[in-house]
């Protein structure tokens, strides 16, 4: 008998009538001859409103608390889906991440799992049980409850997956898979059939919702094998796997888009060993997660250094940042600009096939739109560009590259 792991999004279980059909599907799996795990999320909306409830009775609430409110959504499903697969005859068993052997750091609302024990999974699942455990959480050094950041409910599968030796593990969602870009950005964007690790794990950290980029890492690195599907069809999905040499022949596999980014710009840096490290320390250790890095050429003994993060943590960084320059030489400053955005493309193939990021400052170009920072990679080229023009962008590159119609192949 075959373990499959799946998992259910927010959506997918976003109202009762849906937690019925994940139930049906669920029973209908295991009527299969699979043993089945279904790791879930909190039901659409849940998560916002616990936040929003959290933000009406605290100005600063602790992290640990936070993560005690923000567990309940997750509980929710997974009492509510036992209680639909019953209903339905089947036999379920609901679990918290603790009860589930899901230990994790202490970091709360960003914990990192560091080990499960799955005896009690595997002791409901030699019983006969359907177990349903609770995306996104785990266990504290301290035994209290951990969350694993948003779009934790992933990692918990994959990380199950690996731990239970699962033969299968699917990531199921209200798409069919991983598109070329967002659909509702992109109408003639297309299901990719398989991508590797390192391309979903660029299209992920780039602004792809599909998949959490934290989930993607754990599964390159225990060699989980898993597919992207539609828990509202029985299509075929986005088979997420090691890359293969056939794979390298199409150079672009998708775009992607951020939204909600910041670029800081520490002008008038002394250039000297020692002045940028002060800097991206202090970023550091303010636990801020910065993206694209540039650095302008000395002129004068100084030099100006800027880089991109996420909007929400742009008045922390404006923070740190002042005090860490504030012995600097005089005329160094700190300034912001909000309103920008990221375009990314990613693909395997840009190893072995020059011309891209010609091709993509082309494409903006000829739709007038402005490019603020570029960054490149091996498998990704991304610029930054106005947020009002990101949309326009992400058509424009992906067209460009003929994503809509057919892979861009490399030549022979």
């Amino acid at each position: 008998m075959s373990l499959i792991v799946q998992k259910y999004g927010g959506t997918s279980v976003g109202s009762t009538e849906r937690i019925k059909n994940v139930a049906r599907r669920v029973i209908a799996t295991q009527a299969e001859g699979h043993s089945v795990i279904a790791v879930v999320s909190a039901m659409a909306g849940v998560t916002d409103n616990l936040l929003k409830l959290a933000s009406e009775v605290s100005s600063n609430p602790t992290k640990r608390e936070m993560d005690v409110l923000l567990a309940t959504g997750e509980q929710t499903t997974i009492a509510l889906l036992a209680m639909a697969i019953d209903e339905l005859g089947g036999n379920a068993v609901s679990l918290t991440g603790a009860q589930a052997g899901i230990a994790t750091d202490g970091d709360h609302t960003k914990a990192r799992i560091k080990n499960i024990s799955p005896k009690e999974v595997h002791r409901l699942l030699d019983d006969g049980n359907i177990v349903i455990i609770a995306g996104f959480q785990g266990q504290a050094p301290d035994g209290r409850i951990s969350t694993l950041g948003r779009g934790g409910s992933d990692l918990s599968a994959i990380a199950m997956a690996s731990a239970v030796g699962a033969d299968r593990c699917q990531i199921l969602t209200d798409v069919d898979g991983v598109y070329t870009c967002d659909p509702r950005v992109v109408p003639n964007a297309r299901k990719i059939d398989e991508i590797s690790y390192d391309e979903m794990l660029e299209m992920a950290s780039s602004g792809s919702k599909v998949m959490q980029s934290r989930s993607v890492e754990f599964a390159k690195k225990f060699g989980v094998l898993f597919e992207v599907c539609s828990s509202l069809n029985t299509n075929p999905g986005t088979v997420v796997m090691e890359e293969k040499p056939h794979m390298e022949a199409v150079v672009i596999r998708g775009v992607s888009l951020e939204r909600n980014q910041a670029k800081v710009r520490v002008g008038n840096v002394p250039d000297q060993p020692g002045f940028a490290s002060r800097i991206f320390r202090a970023i550091a250790d303010a636990g801020i997660i910065i993206d694209m890095i540039v650095q302008n050429t000395s002129e004068d003994g100084v030099t100006d250094i800027s880089f991109t993060l996420n909007s929400n943590e742009l008045a922390q960084a404006k923070e740190v940042l002042e005090q860490a320059v504030g012995d600097f030489a005089e005329g160094t400053r700190v300034t912001l600009e909000e309103g920008v955005a990221r375009v990314s493309a990613v693909g395997i193939g840009m190893r072995s096939h020059s011309g891209v990021a010609a091709d993509m400052c082309t494409s903006l170009a000829d739709s007038n739109i402005n490019i603020k920072m570029i960054s490149t990679s091996e498998i990704k080229t991304a610029v930054i560009v106005d947020e009002a023009d990101v949309e326009e962008a992400a058509r424009v590159v992906h067209d460009g590259f003929g994503l809509g119609d057919k892979p861009i192949l490399a030549e022979s």
